[in-house]
């Protein structure tokens, strides 16, 4: 039977020399894997005292790292004494009405009154090259 230990209990392993993760349920004490790990050790020391599991996840580890961790178990996670995974849902984002207000007016002068410009500097030019 493994041991079972409580979040504040891991929590304590937050050093380099004494570092233990919580991954997939699972306690790990990766101490001795901390020079060896190609990401170097801070990665490891920072992802203590909380649940690990979604940073191993989003870095894509292989099968073989996977296997490893299997050396370096040491029980299993009171998952009572883990705060709840809550879904994150995106930002609501307002809906902008891009053809209203004063921001709208501004996009359409930028883009009128160069071409007012030109327009004005062509007839000039016609105009004084037929008046001659």
């Amino acid at each position: 039977m493994s041991k079972v230990f409580t979040l504040a209990e891991v929590s304590q392993h937050n050093t380099n020399k004494d570092c233990w993760l919580i991954i997939g349920g699972k306690v790990y004490d990766v101490t001795k894997f901390l020079d060896d790990h190609p990401g170097g050790d801070e990665v490891l020391v920072t992802a203590t005292g909380k649940d690990a599991t979604d940073d191993f996840e989003d870095v894509g580890h292989s099968a073989t790292a996977r296997a490893m961790l299997e050396e370096y178990y040491v029980g299993d996670i009171n998952s009572s004494s883990t705060p709840a995974k809550t879904a994150s849902a995106p930002p609501k984002q307002t809906q902008k009405n891009e053809d209203a207000g004063p921001g709208f007016i501004i996009k359409l002068l930028q883009f009128l009154v160069p071409l007012i410009i030109l327009g004005v500097a062509v007839g000039v030019r016609f105009y004084t090259k037929s008046a001659a």
